[in-house]
Formats: C-alpha cells, sequence, structure tokens
C-alpha cells in the first residue's frame, strides 16, 4: 500500500515538472522563432531579384515582391508565417513554387535515417570509451582513450570528411565518395553509400559524449557507496553497470542529447562534403537561393529537434534520479 502512495506521488510530481519544461520550450521556440525571422531578413538579396535575374527592369522586381507577399511589412509577414507553422503549413517555396512542406518531406527521412544510424554507432562507443576509461583510471587505456577522445575534439569536421575521402574513397577505394540515396537502392547499398557521412559524424560527436561519461562516472566512484559495495565482494563491473551508472546518467544524457540535436542541424559541412541529400544542405540551398519560407522553417525544425531532445534528457534525469526534482 504504501509502495503504491509512493509510486503515484512519484508520478504525481513528476507532471508539474514536465508541464513546466514544455511550457519553457514552447517559449523557447517562440523566441527563436523571432530570431530566426529577423535574422533571415537581413541577408543580403532578394527572392525576387534572385528569381529574375540581373537583367529584370526594378517594375519586375517590383511586381514579383508584391506577389511572393515580400512587400508587406515584417511584422504582417512574420504573424502569417507564425500562424501558418502553427497549423503545421510553412507556406510556399519562393524558388520552386512548390509546398516548403512537401520539400522538407523529401529530404527528412534522409537525415533521420542519418542521425539514427550514427548515433546507433555513437552511442555505445561513446559508453564504452567512458566506462572503460573511468574503470581505468590512470593506466595507459585511460590515457590512450583521453588521448583519442582529446584529438577528436581537436579535428574539424571538414577535416575529418577529407581525410576519409582521401584514405576510404582515393588511397584504398573502398567507399564511394558520394552519398547517393535513392528509394530504389537495398539496405546494403544505402548502408555502404552513407558510411563515409556516418563515419565522420561518429568521430566528431562520439568524443564529447565519451569524456561526459567517463567524468561522471569517475566522479561516482569516489562515493562511499561504491567503496561499501566493493567491500561486499561485488566486482568493479557489477558495481559501475548497476549502481553507479544509473546515478550518473542525468549528465551522461544531457551529452548525448546535445551531442545528437547536433546531428540534425549541425552536419552541414558533412552533408555539403559528401553531397548527402538532407535537410543541412537544404537548408544551405535555401540561403543561397534566398528561399526566406524554406530557409526559415529547416531551422525551426533543428531549433524544435534540439529542444525535444533536451526535454527529453531532462525526463530521464528526473525520473532516474529523484534528487533533482527538489531543486
Amino acid at each position: 500500500m504504501v509502495g503504491g502512495m509512493s509510486g503515484s506521488h512519484r508520478q504525481q510530481s513528476l507532471w508539474p515538472l514536465l508541464l513546466r519544461r514544455i511550457g519553457s520550450a514552447l517559449v523557447t521556440l517562440i523566441m527563436v522563432s523571432v530570431v530566426i525571422f529577423a535574422l533571415a531578413g537581413l541577408l543580403p538579396g532578394d527572392a525576387a531579384q534572385e528569381a529574375l535575374g540581373q537583367s529584370a527592369t526594378p517594375e519586375q522586381v517590383a511586381a514579383l515582391r508584391h506577389e511572393m507577399g515580400l512587400d508587406q511589412p515584417a511584422p504582417v509577414r512574420y504573424a502569417q508565417w507564425l500562424a501558418g507553422m502553427a497549423r503545421a503549413d510553412a507556406g510556399q517555396s519562393l524558388v520552386a513554387g512548390m509546398p516548403v512542406a512537401e520539400i522538407i518531406a523529401e529530404r527528412l527521412p534522409n537525415t533521420l535515417m542519418l542521425a539514427g544510424m550514427t548515433a546507433a554507432l555513437a552511442v555505445p562507443l561513446a559508453l564504452a570509451m567512458g566506462i572503460t576509461a573511468a574503470i581505468r583510471r590512470g593506466s595507459w587505456i585511460d590515457r590512450a582513450i583521453n588521448l583519442a577522445s582529446l584529438s577528436m575534439v581537436a579535428l574539424p569536421e571538414f577535416l575529418v570528411a577529407t581525410l576519409g575521402v582521401l584514405l576510404f574513397c582515393v588511397k584504398l577505394m573502398w567507399l564511394p565518395s558520394l552519398a547517393m540515396v535513392s528509394a530504389e537502392a537495398t539496405w546494403s547499398e544505402t548502408l555502404r553509400s552513407c558510411a563515409l557521412p556516418i563515419l565522420s559524424l561518429t568521430v566528431v560527436v562520439v568524443a564529447q559524449m565519451a569524456r561526459m561519461t567517463r567524468a561522471a562516472i569517475a566522479d561516482q566512484l569516489d562515493r562511499p557507496y561504491v567503496e561499501m559495495a566493493r567491500l561486499k565482494g561485488a566486482s568493479l563491473s557489477r558495481v559501475v553497470l548497476g549502481h553507479v551508472l544509473p546515478n550518473c546518467l542525468g549528465p551522461i544524457v544531457n551529452a548525448m542529447a546535445l551531442s545528437l540535436s547536433y546531428l540534425m542541424g549541425g552536419a552541414i559541412i558533412v552533408e555539403t562534403i559528401f553531397n548527402f541529400p538532407g535537410l543541412a544542405s537544404l537548408m544551405v540551398n535555401a540561403v543561397t537561393s534566398r528561399d526566406m519560407p524554406l530557409l526559415q522553417a529547416c531551422a525551426m525544425i533543428f531549433c524544435s529537434a534540439y529542444l525535444l531532445l533536451m526535454l527529453a534528457a531532462d525526463m530521464v534525469a528526473l525520473i532516474a534520479n529523484p534528487r533533482l526534482r527538489a531543486q
């Protein structure tokens, strides 16, 4: 009876925290939408001028601007855009002349696939590196993992991608240099085509996750309950996996959420180098063509993904560590 009451109280105490986190995320998203709209308006150039070319007359440019709605005041355009986003209607692409939702629907599965496969490789690898380094603190294994993670943090992503192309494409000729994704390709063909982008992104994101995992576990290993469990005869691996890891789940999940959010919007350079048809490269094309509705929609998707990942990380941390609920 007492256990049931405490479980019910625990669930009830989580709901206000969850609602506050969701409300904070929504307010943040609205503030971000204002920043995105303002920055998009500050970009040099004009979509009407880009569409008509340099030979267009001022009258033709003005007529096309009126047709696109670009001559309306900025607050009116922002209100219309925000209302459309609330209805899941991002408007029409100023360049392609088709709904932005259709353009994004073609690229979003590719980005999710790339992020999912990278996470499936990076998360277990980072956990293994962090746990091993923490257990073997001070040993040559710990020093080797720290050196490797520091080297991966220091390497810029364009250099990682370029070195991957030189090694696996030019020298060894094992993998293709361009990531060609199509619905007709088999799973093995898709995996081989995306191998280099996946490896490049894994090198970029795994180091920070491994270092945070090591720091969190090493901090817990100095606690008295670890020494007590060891005195009772429990092996170090059992103590780490059964007691230490659940207690430091919060910072580890937060580090992973930050790293995985990068896979949604921060992979611009990797997608550009490998010509991967994802949302990041689509946003670059939107900036080049001054396609503001498409640019703003892509930026909002990236920000929403970041906020959702951080919200999920907060919830996991609160569930795993009840002491955080009182803070």
